[in-house]
Formats: C-alpha cells, sequence, structure tokens
C-alpha cells in the first residue's frame, strides 16, 4: 500500500516523478531538470503549492541537485518548505549506459527503504525541545576545526545522507532527526 503524503514533492525529473509515484500517494512535480532557472511560471506554481501543501524538495546528491534544490529553497525563501536527502550511493540507474557524471545514483536509482526513509524523516514535525547549534557541531569536531569536513562525510555516511552538505544543511537535518542528547550518542 503507498504512503500518502500531504505535501508536493519536487523533483528534478520524468524518471524520478515515476520511481516516487511507485511508492507513494502524493502530489509530484518536476522542474525538467536546470530548465527550473529559466521557467517563471515553474517557480510561481511551486510557491502556490508551497503556501497550500507545503512543499518537499528531493534532488539527487550530487552538484546539480544541491544546485537546483537551492534555488528552489531560495525562491521560496519564507514559505513551507521541507527537505528530503538521499544518500550518496555509487552507482548507475538501469535505464542508463553509464554513471552519470560524479558516477552517484539518482532518486530514480535509490532503494525503496532509502526513498521512504529520506521522506519520512522531511515529512514529520519535528517537535525537539533544545536544538542542536553551530556550538554543538564544533564540540563534536564537525565544524571549524581543520578536519570537520571529513568527519561531517564519515557522519553523513553513517547516517545515509549525502555526503555533500555544508555544516549548515547538515545542522538543519540533525535537527530535524535527533534530539541534542541522542546527537551526541552518535560519537
Amino acid at each position: 500500500m503507498k504512503k500518502t503524503i500531504k505535501e508536493t514533492i519536487i523533483v528534478e525529473g520524468k524518471y524520478d516523478k515515476i520511481r516516487l509515484s511507485e511508492l507513494f500517494d502524493a502530489n509530484i512535480i518536476q522542474t525538467d531538470g536546470f530548465s527550473i532557472f529559466k521557467n517563471k511560471d515553474m517557480v510561481s506554481l511551486i510557491a502556490k503549492l508551497a503556501d497550500e501543501t507545503g512543499v518537499i524538495i528531493l534532488t539527487d546528491s550530487d552538484r546539480a541537485g544541491f544546485l537546483i534544490r537551492n534555488y528552489i529553497k531560495n525562491c521560496l525563501a519564507g514559505k513551507r518548505v521541507l527537505h528530503a536527502f538521499i544518500p550518496s550511493v555509487e552507482g548507475k540507474e538501469k535505464r542508463k549506459d553509464k554513471k552519470g557524471k560524479e558516477g552517484l545514483l539518482g532518486v530514480e536509482g535509490m532503494r525503496d527503504e532509502a526513498l521512504i526513509k529520506a521522506l519520512s524523516i522531511a515529512s514529520c514535525e519535528s517537535i525537539k525541545k533544545e536544538k542542536i547549534t553551530k556550538q554543538d557541531l564544533y564540540k563534536a569536531g564537525l565544524a571549524g576545526q581543520a578536519d570537520s569536513r571529513l568527519k561531517r562525510e564519515a557522519l553523513l555516511r553513517k547516517l545515509e545522507l549525502p555526503t555533500r552538505m555544508s555544516a549548515n544543511t547538515m545542522l538543519s537535518v540533525i535537527n530535524a532527526l535527533f534530539t541534542k542528547e541522542e546527537f551526541f550518542e552518535l560519537f
């Protein structure tokens, strides 16, 4: 049985949309990749959907996916925008002859469990009492130190999240996933 998601899911392409439609009963909009940068009507539609249902941005974990995600996020400042992230997994989609530029699977190539987990995390409302801060990231060695980037990447791999995340993006995701106590128990 498909899981119902009330928010509109924003994906890059038609194969991502087809893949998610197999698992979820949701309104799914595709940006057609980089065409979103020139398509003001699509941005307006997504903004309207953000006001009405909220949106969940689910892009690939490669550089292009993060560029599209950040563009949409900036266009929707102040609106209800949630983020779902898939892990950075090396591989190639079944329908393609060769791996993508960065050699990572996209949304369409993810296993069911990874997609379900990503959207479950994004769509749940967090009612954590005490937020994890940038200072906590520093205490854990994940920010502001010489080897912080490597430590962040290792933690992101362990949590099955994209390793490309900045410290700020990681902070918001960790706040959605963990209490402060749970966060420090990771180390």
